[in-house]
């Protein structure tokens, strides 16, 4: 062979190596090995179905899933304004609406199967509705955000009244055992028969009482620490991270590992504890985000390690997708707007067992259905 035969082949011989390698880098790169397994979503606009007796409803206080699969929600029928409950006006100004009750059942299909809630003889209704769990025993917690709202308030299924810890009063301080100060979320240990209550917009604490009883049982605030009322500064940015709680402690969630995940809103954190009270850790979004915050609310991931937590983000009116290994962010869904699959002040949000995700809005006074297109828990 002549030397600029053998040139060429070598030449020839490169250009097909090289070929094969970016080939190959491009098949790598197209292969789904990891993007399948982080949940993405897409709105169901036909859920919930249109409500019975010309009802509407206000801004939604809390959301969850029982045992069962169906979805409760409270909401705040005073906050509807005149032209949204028309119908109730005398004389009625138009033949649209009236509030619904502020307790709702619905099942998976969006159908209202039960309500009840408001004022009733034995006790003391929340000023402003904040806050549901419902338990397998089937029981109803319900919290409120009023000044005077220092209670939670215990019932069955069909709304009958069983008790509460607390009362509807002023709030006293946030080492005060016998009485809440506006508490936000809840949160049932059921092999502990424990509820947990995240307290809230007025206290700064986590508080735990026994399910059954209702006797007190222990509390701590922000990093693990007694909690105390001292006048904390405005949360900024770059100053270093506070030890207690800001206001309002939105949300508490228990993990099966055992690891209790609170919401501290205002100072865009999510603090992570045992169930004793002990700090683990902290992860922080959005960390520029000021005034409402941008942890609103979490749920868990159905799956059996429980392999993420999505955080509803109510200032920037998105759902992150964060890794609950290591806190990182796998994926965003939601933006601000008014149309479906948009946000108008999202504040709280559930998921069911088949990685359903429920909404509920502030300013849009609405609740809605995302469906997993992929990643759905196994």
């Amino acid at each position: 062979m002549t030397p600029t035969f053998n040139r060429a082949r070598s030449i020839l011989s490169g250009l097909f190596l090289s070929a094969c390698i970016a080939s190959s880098a491009l098949f790598v790169a197209a292969s789904p090995a990891t993007a399948g397994d982080v949940p993405t979503f897409a709105v169901d606009a036909s859920w919930p179905k249109q409500l019975p007796n010309n009802w509407i409803i206000g801004q939604v206080g809390g959301i969850t899933v029982d045992w069962q699969g169906h979805i409760w929600v409270i909401h705040r029928p005073r906050s509807l304004t005149d032209g949204e409950k028309a119908a109730t006006l005398n004389p009625p100004r138009a033949k649209c609406c009236v509030p619904a009750p502020p307790v709702l059942e619905f099942d998976v299909n969006g159908n209202l199967l039960r309500s009840w809630g408001g004022p009733g003889d034995g006790y003391q209704w929340v000023g402003r509705e904040h806050g549901i769990e419902v338990d397998e025993r089937g029981f109803v917690w319900i919290g409120g955000n009023a000044d005077d709202d220092s209670a939670i308030l215990k019932f069955s299924l069909d709304g009958k009244y069983l008790g509460q810890i607390g009362k509807i009063a002023a709030r006293t301080n946030s080492n005060d055992t016998s009485q809440l100060g506006r508490p936000a979320g809840i949160a049932i240990d059921k092999a502990a028969n424990e509820l947990y209550v995240a307290d809230g917009y007025g206290n700064r604490r986590v508080i735990v009482f026994d399910a059954t009883t209702l006797a007190y049982k222990r509390l701590w605030g922000g990093t693990g620490k007694t909690p105390n009322d001292d006048k904390q500064p405005p949360y900024t940015p770059t100053a270093p991270e506070q030890q207690q709680f800001g206001n309002p402690v939105h949300c508490i969630k228990i993990a099966n590992d055992g690891l209790v995940y609170v919401c501290d809103r205002s100072q865009d954190r999510i603090q992570v504890f045992k169930k004793d009270g002990t700090f683990v850790k902290e992860f922080f979004y959005e960390k520029n985000t000021l005034g409402d915050g941008a942890v609103f609310d979490l749920a868990l991931w159905p799956d059996a390690k429980q392999t993420y937590l999505l955080n509803a983000d109510g200032a920037n009116n998105e759902i992150r997708i964060i890794r609950r290994a290591d806190g990182s962010v796998a994926g965003t869904f939601g933006h601000n707007g008014r149309n479906a699959g948009q946000f108008s002040l999202l504040h709280v949000m559930a998921v069911d067992k088949k990685g359903n995700v429920y909404t509920g809005e502030v300013e849009g006074k609405r609740i809605q259905k995302f469906k997993p297109t992929s990643g759905a828990p196994k």
